[in-house]
């Protein structure tokens, strides 16, 4: 199959879990991921892209194609999910990109998390007798922070890409006013969601029919209130959102439900560039995304702990292995709990967290045959102080640059709340807070006061895009979503490819384990033995299995080739090399 751009024709190398690749206004058959093929990496010599969604995918490759670099590709599909995937994608919500440039050497990161509103402060989710009140901070026009996404794109646009914002644009707009047809996980996701979305007119207006039907599989699914915002900000630039007729329709959303973000605090948003969290694990440069990120200091604290033991000749999701990153984990997210924040509010001690001395603390408490009851763990000493239903994509170009980027608007569909006449879901972020110190947000994560709610302040977020470097060069990028789930599910990425060395696509599609210190259990995916399982409940743990965890779009780079890995367990992933 070959693809053709701007009289450009190059090879298309194609891999989804998806039987139908949808194109605007039609659809098209593609090859699935069979069976067999569940394990086989995508392979290019020229660049590579692994988005959730194939139609990202596509438009993203194109880029590349045309002569666009890495930048210029992530920010057109992150424009390109915003329409296709709704229910994570977004410009209503926000996230973090990390970028990596072999010519340079450099490693920045993005924080485009969303803010709270200025009228926002610090009891606003609980109720008269002090209890934190989960509906306030989950679905109602309070849930929402100030978005970033569009602002977050347009940085990363303006200092690292080749094209213009309207250029980017054009091809989310295209699928906004043509319309795709919809895959069925776009179906199902709407089925159960049903109850939330259809408590907001301006919600059923976008998602079901005129007589209030859902829509079928393979039929057109158009969008023309995203589609005239989409044009707008092609038009007149990102400050169009945060100032112009979007930040309006916004602002009258807000008004007309007492929601707090004003026309002032969309004006007043800003990204951040920061410096990302960074640690060696067997010789590795692994850099992650910093706070309002956890993901990054915890994934470098748990690789710190777990380096001194020898993980590869463990075997992979042996019993032993299992156990010694279960107590890792529990660690980090003691220590989660008590210190992670908006490093622009509270002194985080992420070099003390990070560091090689305070992992080998944590590792001494460590019993290699016997759990560790949780209860027992308390968030560690880490000094010194210094002053979550998400998308994940990675792409890298044949030129050197490597993009891992997560954004998100919290739950699957956020708030449930579409701004009337703009098209897009509102994020409710919020409820990354701590509407309550000590009280869990809704993937059981306990918070503390470093990320109690204050005006102006970012969220505290588990999102976790990571850039792996050898030598010097780009040689994993990855992350996932999956709220709580995320931070483990990068690193058993990273400990596949580096402790086991499995190719990327393996590295993806194995089972996965997590724990999070509260509750006391070790989740487990399906497919881990029972004789292992066994094992492990012997030693203390209380295993549970369930669901499946993450969606880790992944790229691996060794010899001049790319080698692109499609998470099955989100079925529209693909993969696709130039």
């Amino acid at each position: 199959m070959t693809t053709t751009i701007h009289g450009l024709v190059k090879p298309l190398l194609f891999a989804s879990s998806l039987l139908l690749s949808t194109i605007a206004g039609g659809v098209a058959a593609q090859p699935a991921i069979l069976e067999g093929e569940r394990f086989h990496p995508q392979e290019s010599s020229e660049g590579m892209v692994a988005t959730s969604h194939f139609l990202a995918s596509q438009v993203a490759h194109d880029v590349l194609a045309a002569g666009g670099n890495a930048v210029d590709a992530a920010v057109t599909a992150g424009f390109a999910l915003a329409v296709t995937q709704p229910r994570s994608g977004n410009i209503g919500g926000g996230g973090f990109m990390l970028i990596s440039d072999e010519n340079s050497g450099e490693v920045i990161a993005i924080d485009y998390r969303e803010t709270a509103p200025a009228a926002a402060f610090e009891t606003m989710f609980q109720d008269e007798d002090g209890e934190a009140v989960s509906e306030l901070s989950r679905y109602t026009h309070n849930a929402s922070g100030v978005p970033g996404t569009v602002a977050g794109l347009a940085l990363a646009l303006e200092e690292y890409g080749t094209l213009t914002l309207a250029e980017a644009l054009e091809p989310a707009i295209r699928l906004a006013e043509n319309g795709f047809a919809v895959p069925p996980r776009f179906v199902a996701g709407i089925r159960d969601t049903r109850e939330r979305l259809e408590k907001w007119e301006s919600t059923r207006k976008v998602f079901f029919k005129e007589d209030g039907s859902l829509y079928e599989v393979g039929e057109i699914f158009r969008q023309p209130d995203l589609a005239a915002t989409l044009k707008r900000i092609a038009e007149h630039g990102a400050r169009e959102f945060y100032e112009g007729e979007t930040a309006e329709l916004i602002a009258a959303e807000m008004e007309r439900h007492d929601g707090l973000m004003t026309l002032e605090d969309l004006a007043g948003y800003q990204p951040v560039i920061r410096e990302p969290s960074h640690g060696t694990y067997r010789g590795y440069d692994i850099y992650a995304m910093s706070p309002p990120s956890s993901g990054g200091a915890h994934i470098v604290q748990m690789l710190n702990i777990l380096e001194e033991y020898d993980i590869g000749a463990m075997g992979f999701n042996s019993a032993q292995t299992l156990h010694l990153m279960a107590e890792a984990m529990k660690r980090a997210y003691a220590d989660r709990s008590e210190y992670l924040g908006d490093t622009d509010f509270v002194d985080v001690p992420l070099s003390g967290i990070t560091s090689k001395e305070y992992a080998a603390e944590l590792r001494a408490g460590i019993d290699p045959e016997m759990a560790t009851p949780s209860d027992t763990i308390a968030p560690g000493n880490p000094l010194p102080y210094e002053s979550s239903e998400t998308t994940h994509f990675s792409i890298a170009d044949d030129n050197g640059l490597a993009v891992s980027n997560t954004y998100t608007i919290n739950f699957s569909y956020g708030s449930g709340i579409v701004v009337d006449g703009a098209g897009f879901l509102l994020n409710n972020e919020m409820d990354d807070f701590s509407a309550k110190p000590g009280v869990p947000n809704a993937y059981g994560l306990i918070g503390g006061e470093a990320n109690k709610v204050e005006p102006g302040k970012r969220m505290l977020s588990s999102m976790t895009p990571t850039i792996v470097k050898r030598d010097g060069k780009n040689f994993l990028i990855t992350g996932s979503p999956g709220g709580s789930r995320i931070i483990t599910t990068t690193l058993q990425v990273l400990m596949n490819v580096i402790d086991h060395g499995m190719n990327i696509q393996s590295a993806v599609s194995v089972p996965r384990v997590h724990h999070q210190w509260l509750p006391d259990e070790l989740r487990i995916e399906e497919g881990i033995s029972p004789d292992t399982i066994a094992l492990l409940e012997a030693m203390g743990h209380t295993v549970s299995q369930q669901e499946a965890m993450g969606a880790a779009q992944s790229i691996m780079i060794g010899d001049g080739m790319y080698y692109g890995g499609a998470d099955p367990r989100r079925s529209t992933s693909s993969a696709m090399g130039l």
